[in-house]
């Protein structure tokens, strides 16, 4: 009996059963859970949470099985993108409610809604994802010896060293960030901006084809020998290659399913559960909502480091980072223009461009800190601090301030950090100039490799 219960496909039906009062949930309602109109709030987190928990494990163990088939970067792009996929969802929401009531005061406030909470969610991401991760990775060192922690005297020194095969990813987000700042200068008439700017149709080709191309160059990468693998992942390997990739697409479908319908809910009820408290509106879909539906891939890096595995969670994080800062915006502009009927822009006004530069900002510093492929503790703690002190410096001026006054500040706000983002980028980037080089001469490497590969061998040219 013990023996049974410690098969790896007990925990695959342990951690199911926490999805399965989701389940009961959502077709008792006939597929529309909305908490405080047919569900309570805290109900909604709880059943929804639960399920948002399960699955994030069943993906987790997806991604680590496809590693067998797949090159070790997809297999994680793929994981990437399924986990932040509720974020696209929020974010397609409200800009299409956008374009479907363009031209309106409640169209145009839409349209700010779904570029605070694209910016939230990448901010969030970077403040809390990259630098909680790495301050975990050292703890857990203690007890794991994770090979990527290196100890270092001094004050906050010890480093957790990265893969340096993510040189790709991390050329390929700084080429998306330093598009970025240059989005909320995009022309009306080229780009169909709204009264400050807008997100349009040129910076989805530029964005989308970023990833595009990132795409195409790591799916020809070379299949590795996967990680000693435990559990059930290791168990999903040793099966043959057919009944190995159909668990792959079962636990990629059905927990990708899991997250898409159970993180709305969940991110609302919490929404629901900060408005009784006075938390405005803005503020919780900026902040909160994100934070909910970034929480599977929070879940599933935290879930890989806790086996040692930091390497492969911080290439989640990384390439997480990189489909949300190229698909997520580049597709917004996709949606409103469907929705409007009409090829347009996702129109946002002073106070969201202050938002898309301070995030672009925020990724630069990120960016400079990773060109030597590893962070320190001081490096975590500073994007923590940084993040942390700018959320909390708005949430005290909206709760103490006049709605203009408080936006007015906050701007200012907005902009002193980007300040401070940006000259510590430029110190970190002057620094490890030689370390940045180095990372492009890798990735020029990868993609030339990854050409190459696609030729046709010389042997088999006149077939």
């Amino acid at each position: 009996m013990l023996r049974r219960l410690r098969h790896p496909l007990t925990a695959v039906v342990l951690t199911v059963l926490l999805t399965l009062p989701w389940v009961a949930t959502f077709v008792t309602h006939g597929g529309h859970v909305e908490p405080t109109e047919n569900i309570a709030p805290i109900a909604a987190v709880v059943i929804a949470g639960l399920a948002v928990l399960g699955s994030s494990f069943l993906l987790a163990w997806g991604a680590e099985t496809a590693e067998k088939d797949v090159p070790r970067a997809f297999a994680i792009a793929v994981l990437a993108v399924l986990a932040v996929a509720p974020e696209y969802a929020v974010d397609a929401y409200y800009a299409w409610t956008a374009g479907a009531m363009e031209g309106t005061a409640k169209g145009m406030a839409n349209a700010n809604l779904a570029v605070a909470n694209m910016t939230g969610a990448n901010r969030i991401l970077i403040g809390i994802g990259w630098s909680a991760i790495a301050l975990f990775t050292v703890y857990r060192a203690k007890q794991s010896h994770d090979p990527a922690v290196e100890r270092r005297d001094g004050f906050l020194r010890d480093v957790v060293k990265l893969d340096r095969d993510i040189a790709t990813e991390i050329a390929f987000l700084l080429a998306a960030t330093a598009f970025a700042f240059f989005v909320p200068l995009s022309l009306e008439t080229l780009n169909g901006g709204g009264p400050a700017g807008g997100i349009g149709i040129i910076d989805t080709v530029v964005l989308v084809g970023l990833y595009v191309l990132y795409i195409a160059i790591i799916i020809r990468g070379e299949v590795e020998e996967p990680e000693g693998q435990v559990g059930v992942p290791a168990y999903l390997q040793s099966w043959s290659r057919v009944p190995r990739v159909v668990s792959v697409v079962l636990l990629f479908g059905y927990s990708g399913v899991m997250i898409y319908t159970a993180v709305h809910p969940f991110a609302t009820g919490l929404e629901a559960l900060g408005l009784q408290y006075g938390i405005p509106e803005f503020f919780m879909i900026q902040w909160i909502a994100p934070l909910a539906s970034e929480s599977p891939e929070l879940i599933v890096v935290a879930y890989l480091v806790n086996k040692a595995r930091s390497t492969a969670g911080f290439n989640a994080l990384i390439s997480s980072k990189l489909n949300q800062w190229t698909l997520l915006i580049g597709t917004l502009a996709v949606v409103y223009s469907i929705a409007a009927g009409h090829v347009g822009g996702l129109p946002f006004d002073e106070k969201q461009v202050a938002e898309i530069w301070i995030t672009a900002a925020q990724s630069f510093f990120a960016i400079a800190i990773l060109t030597n492929f590893e962070i320190s503790m001081r490096e975590a703690v500073a994007l923590l601090v940084l993040f942390i002190s700018q959320v909390a410096i708005e949430f005290a001026l909206i709760r103490t301030m006049s709605e203009a006054a408080a936006e007015a500040l906050s701007i200012d706000v907005l902009y002193a950090y980007t300040a401070l983002y940006l000259l510590l980028g430029i110190v970190l980037f002057y620094r490890r100039r030689r370390d940045l080089r180095g990372l492009f001469a890798r990735t020029a490497t990868t993609a030339q490799d990854a050409i190459h590969s696609s030729r046709p061998h010389p042997e088999r040219a006149d077939d």
